[in-house]
């Protein structure tokens, strides 16, 4: 993994000023080098410049990038941001038809398959990538995503050039770019929060390359174009093939997925989807004489104060231990602290450059700090609720009647603690009814699918664009800024491509949560934890954690230089601090209540406060 920046102008000449640009350049390295403490690397001609730092994981010796060819009087560079998990086939294939290569790393095969077959060879590309390419030939560069938007790529447009960048900051070290916050940009934080529409950047002006799309930008035009679309056809499989090709496609991602030249991990929580990833990945590595390392995270004093809900029905350690025992992995418990989960919460805003989603972020952050220290490479369950169905509103029935995001139907929690004026004055339910809607009429759906199963279909589009994403943000920036490489195998585009169209009797039959994906890992498993109720990510119960943030955010609020006190009513703050009894109420997921939402607020006064951020 790494991170990737640079800035094309079709008509303008860097090496003029070539020592100004390239420090421009190294700045933009600077900034992202959490995602690449390795190594780094610039490259500069007269209309283009391309920056990269480096996590090494494929090719050690050979793989620096930016990786430049030429051919008959052509250049071409790249720097890429990724992983491509089909490399080997595809690089069998190039050779084959004449390709040559210097490394053996899989840059050279994106970028010798581009030579030979130009950008339509990116569909044959199975992994997560953000690329940015270079051509001579058609004075173009190509920004491409990968299908399901799991590596960042961010850009905007500045006095006719294009400047992109992994992560935001990046985009911040370029001159003359500001990070200014419009109406739309406050919407997105407090309306749709810590989620934001696809394709945005939430700052004015800043965009995202979308998943599954190429943009393109030359002297004529920036446009961009889908190369993948999910697609709905009826589903033709019986039961039982439905279960052997689930099995086989989950098997396969996870297998293609260890592909490294260093040792992986995986994180374990005891729940189905990480036990399924540790059960393959330990099986492969046994078949090679190694062991693998597996990590559970929770807080401290947990077993003390926790209280089984309906949301979290047991704690996640007794299950664990039965997992490592059964695939003997090496395993290691890893507890964060109220101090250090607090403590985090800033530097997770550090890593998203945007409010986040409070101390879920904080804690994974402070996990793979603590994770970065064994392995630079682990495979992780993620995406798995969204794909087979696995969180409360694909079950309940309130989700199918209101027309609004299931994971927030109510805008009420989110302007409980808001000023009167910004309620009234920000439009905040047209702006998210308008974002959900633009997913609804977006939703692939057939036309002979009945109400019920067109809302389905609905949801799990809803979840695949939104609430997927959300977290696939957490985990890369979580990880990325501890130099970690976290990898989702069961995010691979071709298990949703498939799910997504499984009929739903099929996937939680007998009304069984995420059944298919339980059948299809029947013999890998114990039956206590292929058949385990849901217990989503683990969270603190310690109520000193919520005395804490509400002491900070007492003196943020108290403090008049606050930028927060703009948008928030101390009153309000202060009554409910007082109100534990309106703690409960979820207003993002089940995981985000009351004290996440203290903790948001603070979030978002360290980022306004941080990044200097002007409000128009």
């Amino acid at each position: 993994m790494c991170g990737i920046a640079g800035f094309y102008n079709p008509t303008e000449d860097y090496i003029a000023q070539k020592p100004k640009w390239q420090k421009v350049l190294e700045n933009m390295n600077g900034v992202q080098k959490r995602r690449g403490p390795d190594d780094e690397g610039t490259y500069l001609n007269h209309r283009c410049g391309l920056a990269h730092v480096r996590l090494e994981i494929i090719d050690l010796l050979t793989g620096q990038q930016p990786m430049i060819r030429k051919r008959d009087g052509r250049e071409c560079a790249i720097v890429f941001n990724g992983e491509i998990y089909n490399m080997k086939e595809l690089k069998m294939q190039l050779l084959s038809e004449g390709a040559s290569f210097r490394t053996t790393s899989d840059t050279e095969v994106i970028l010798e398959g581009y030579l030979l077959h130009g950008r339509e060879y990116i569909k044959k590309l199975n992994g997560i990538f953000a690329i940015a390419l270079w051509d001579s030939l058609s004075n173009q560069l190509l920004l491409f995503r990968d299908r399901l938007g799991v590596k960042p790529l961010f850009y905007t447009l500045k006095n006719h050039t294009l400047v992109f960048a992994s992560e935001i900051k990046g985009l911040f070290a370029y001159p003359g770019i500001e990070p200014i916050l419009d109406q739309d940009g406050l919407c997105e934080v407090f309306a749709l929060g810590p989620a934001k529409s696809y394709g945005k950047g939430v700052f004015k002006d800043i965009w995202e390359v979308l998943p599954g799309h190429c943009l393109t930008f030359s002297s004529d035009y920036c446009r961009q174009d889908a190369y993948w679309k999910l697609k709905s056809h009826p589903h033709e499989d019986s039961m039982e093939t439905t279960v052997e090709k689930t099995r086989w496609l989950v098997e396969d991602a996870v297998k293609q997925q260890m592909l490294s030249d260093i040792p992986i991990s995986t994180f374990l929580s005891g729940g189905v989807d990480s036990s399924l990833v540790t059960a393959i990945c330990s099986r492969e590595l046994k078949k090679q004489g190694k062991q693998l390392n597996t990590f559970s995270f929770d807080f401290q004093d947990n077993n003390k104060y926790f209280q089984s809900n309906s949301f979290q029905p047991s704690q996640d350690r007794p299950y664990v231990e039965q997992m490592t025992n059964f695939a003997k992995t090496n395993h290691r418990f890893l507890e964060c602290s109220n101090e250090d989960q607090f403590c985090c919460l800033f530097h997770a805003v550090d890593a998203r450059d945007l409010p986040c989603m409070a101390d879920v972020e904080s804690s994974m952050l402070y996990f793979c700090s603590k994770v970065k220290d064994y392995n630079k490479v682990t495979l992780t369950g993620e995406c798995a609720d969204e794909i087979f169905g696995g969180y409360p509103w694909f079950h309940n029935e309130k989700a199918f009647q209101t027309d609004a995001f299931p994971w927030s139907i109510s805008m009420e929690p989110r302007q409980a603690l808001l000023t009167d004026e910004i309620i009234h004055s920000l439009p905040m339910e047209e702006y998210a009814h308008a974002a959900y809607d633009r997913t609804i009429r977006e939703t692939p759906v057939l036309p002979e699918d009945t109400p019920e199963e067109k809302r389905r279909r609905e949801i799990a589009y809803l979840n695949l664009r939104w609430f997927m994403a959300t977290l696939l943000d957490r985990m890369d920036r979580t990880s990325m800024y501890n130099g970690l490489e976290a990898r989702v195998p069961l995010a691979d585009h071709r298990i949703v491509e498939y799910i997504f169209n499984v009929p739903w009797h099929m996937k939680c039959p007998n009304g069984t949560v995420k059944g298919l994906l339980r059948r299809a890992g029947e013999g890998l498993l114990p039956e206590t934890i292929l058949w385990r109720r849901k217990s989503p990510y683990p969270k603190t119960y310690d109520p000193a954690y919520e005395k804490m943030l509400g002491k900070y955010l007492k003196e943020v609020i108290s403090d008049p230089a606050a930028p927060v006190r703009t948008f928030v009513d101390s009153k309000k703050v202060f009554s409910f601090l007082n109100s534990p009894s309106d703690y409960g109420k979820p207003w993002y997921g089940q995981l985000m209540a009351g004290p996440q939402m203290l903790a948001y607020i603070l979030q978002v006064n360290y980022w306004l406060e941080t990044y200097h951020i002007q409000i128009q």
